[in-house]
């Protein structure tokens, strides 16, 4: 009973810590589980063991997941930093020219491309100094600007090196092969996006507003980059080479998922792209430390969370707390819903990714969750997959950081944008639950 009251107490402190921002999330992970699990074994009711052998089974569990991102963050910086996306973004503009609707499915397509580094700072500042201008110029409205962006964010922030993905990775201790699962869904959101909500906000744009047209000289001059730094950085020479790199080093992690003769740990594949990105694009020693350095605080950033992730798991489970938890959890639900357990989680993601942050929910109420699917028998993957569903909201939360950029730079209403954006992101929803039911990643029932 006491280690049960331990471990509500512990879950409501962290997330009220998390929420109130009265610590970050690292010092949370780290501290609360700590001081909880420190009671527990003082009271003599925690599972025997030491707090090392606890942190150290969790911490073991999430290392694999931090190292795959410290290099993905890494290796998909560099790209950035190179121009990968600059060429892409070029011919998106000339491609739309003065017409609504090919600007609006553009900007889907960029700012689907640019999200590929799971960074929505990055996808935020890239698409607004491309394409601002634009819809400034031709008199379009900016909340659809700002409801594209988010939306094509929202969906490529699931793959792998994304936030709430590693979160879901650590916490259900399952691999980067979840890309293979969430893969169906992520491409048929971004067909919805780009064929369906682009087209749609575009057929409106165009009965407003007409159909214009922008010289090649004002498209020139506003895709140029003017910045020396950035100039600096820059390798268009290399554009194929880096495509194809790109584009080879993921169609491999998703093929691996599928095939084992050609399997190759995530994190290997990252580090030997990065090594390889860092060697074609700069070759000189002093410019792969600076590259490094710039982007490493980035990656740093998660790669922490991850490792702070593998102590709170280990304490919380190691202590005994998370079992005590999930045991006076079942008590609650009605056995007869214990079967819908995996489509129960889908559908708690969806308000609880947007009320708690990310932190909060994978670390604080997901690992309750997790235990009581487990005595349901669902797996720890379908469990994982069913947390993320919820994901289609998250980006328009309160709670997300980047967000506030987003509507500074276009002006935005954030009550107004909320609205619209979850009009859309509904439709993500419904294709996410959808296609995971009909392919039997997540079962109905068990």
């Amino acid at each position: 009973m006491l280690l049960t009251i331990l471990a509500y107490l512990m879950i409501i402190i962290f997330m009220f810590v998390i929420m109130k921002k009265m610590l970050s999330p690292f010092t949370s992970l780290v501290l609360v589980p700590l001081v909880f699990t420190l009671v527990a074994m003082l009271a003599g009711v925690s599972n025997e063991g030491n707090i090392g052998e606890f942190l150290l089974e969790g911490v073991t569990t999430t290392s694999k997941t931090g190292i795959m991102l410290l290099f993905a963050i890494l290796f998909f910086s560099i790209m950035l930093d190179a121009g990968l996306f600059d060429p892409i973004t070029k011919k998106m503009i000339l491609f739309a020219k003065g017409d609504p609707m090919k600007v609006l499915i553009a900007t889907a397509v960029v700012a689907g491309a640019v999200s590929f580094n799971g960074d929505g700072t990055t996808t935020t500042l890239i698409c607004c100094s491309a394409f601002i201008p634009i819809y400034k110029k031709l008199n379009m409205r900016m909340m659809n600007f700002g409801v594209l962006v988010i939306l094509q964010n929202t969906i490529m922030n699931l793959l792998p090196w994304g936030g709430p993905t590693a979160r879901a990775m650590a916490v259900f201790d399952v691999d980067a092969s979840i890309l293979s699962y969430l893969m169906p869904g992520m491409i048929l959101s971004v067909i919805y996006v780009i064929f369906f909500v682009a087209p749609h906000m575009g057929r409106k744009e165009r009965a407003r507003l007409g159909v214009t047209s922008l010289t090649e000289a004002e498209i020139e001059e506003m895709t140029s980059v003017t910045d020396p730094e950035t100039l600096e950085l820059r390798r268009p020479q290399n554009f194929l080479f880096n495509a194809i790199l790109t584009i080879g080093l993921i169609a491999w992690l998703v093929a691996g998922s599928f095939i084992e003769a050609i399997s190759i740990p995530p994190l290997f594949l990252f580090l030997v792209g990065t090594c390889i990105a860092l060697m074609v694009n700069y070759p000189n020693l002093k410019d792969q430390s600076a590259r490094i350095g710039a982007n490493g605080g980035d990656a740093v950033q998660v790669v922490i969370l991850v490792f702070a992730a593998g102590v709170f798991m280990g304490l919380f489970q190691g202590s005994g707390m998370a079992d005590a938890l999930a045991q006076s959890f079942i008590t609650i639900i009605p056995e007869q819903l214990g079967k819908y357990w995996a489509i129960v989680i889908s559908f708690i993601s969806a308000p609880g990714t947007f009320f708690i942050s990310n932190d909060g929910f994978y670390f604080g109420v997901m690992p309750v969750l997790a235990e009581a699917g487990r005595a349901y028998g669902f797996t720890n993957m379908q469990m994982a997959l069913a947390s993320l569903m919820g994901q289609a909201f998250h980006n328009i939360s309160p709670l997300v950081a980047f967000i506030y950029l987003l509507l500074r730079l276009t002006g935005l209403d954030m009550g107004q944008w909320q609205k619209e954006s979850a009009t859309y992101a509904l439709g993500i929803f419904a294709i996410f639950m959808v296609t995971a039911v009909v392919l039997g990643y997540i079962p109905l029932s068990i």
